[in-house]
């Protein structure tokens, strides 16, 4: 699960996000969300990693949901003082040192183009970029997991290329089909499930991401290094 506020739930701001500190939100009566100052890069990504390990020492935690360069604290009980729990987070922060997690590497091999890369003209419109230079862009690079939700085994993955930047869909697609291989922002992954997506479809994997039946379901895992191959090109 990725730790993000969800549509039945308003986050009320308690610390407002500075150049260096921390933004705290509350969702609820018991969850605290902190979010990491600065860019959305490897270097905030590997404080949140680091908080995570010192929040697993809480006793009064239900339950520590790191996302995308933020964290989602939930506690066991409704505290009494927030400003308290608000206090020993912003100092569990500021003392955290960046760690990198020792992930394997993955390599998926695509399909670019075809009839499941509804959205690669869409991108070639927005980025000015042909076809072929989209996909080159895309398996040219080299990702790393930053947390997994969304669906079961899905990856949120850093180091797409700017140029390759697409805001998801405002209206998404009502089928998009699982190992849809997409692009959400400055972010990309592959569908987990067939059914709505508002990501933007540019090739398909057929590597089955997650078994349910296997000790460990999910290919990726935070920390992770994957790598995209051409393993056919039809443009």
């Amino acid at each position: 699960m990725i730790a993000t506020p969800n549509k039945h739930a308003t986050p009320y701001e308690i610390v407002p996000a500075s150049k260096n500190r921390a933004r705290i939100s509350t969702i609820g009566t018991r969850s605290f969300l902190l979010e990491a100052p600065g860019d959305f890069d490897l270097a905030a990504q590997r404080r949140i990693w680091a908080l995570t390990q010192t929040l697993k020492g809480w006793t009064d935690l239900a339950e520590i949901i790191p996302g995308m360069t933020n964290l989602l604290a939930i506690l066991k009980e409704t505290p009494e003082d927030p400003d308290e729990v608000v206090g020993r987070l912003l100092a569990a922060w500021d003392n955290s040192r960046s760690i990198d997690l020792a992930g394997k590497t993955i390599e998926i091999p695509v399909h670019y183009g075809g009839e499941f890369a509804t959205d690669l003209a869409a991108l070639c419109d927005l980025s000015g970029l042909s076809a072929r230079d989209v996909v080159r862009l895309h398996y040219e690079a080299t990702y790393r997991v930053f947390a997994l939700g969304s669906a079961p085994g899905f990856g949120y993955l850093h180091g797409l290329d700017p140029r390759l930047y697409m805001p998801r869909k405002t209206v998404p697609s009502l089928k998009m089909a699982k190992g849809c291989v997409t692009i959400g922002g400055m972010q990309t992954g592959v569908a987990m499930l067939t059914g709505p997506n508002g990501w933007n479809s540019i090739g398909f994997a057929e590597l089955q991401m997650f078994d349910p039946l296997s000790p460990t379901p999910a290919i990726m895992a935070p920390g992770d290094t994957v790598r995209f191959l051409p393993a056919r090109i039809e443009l």
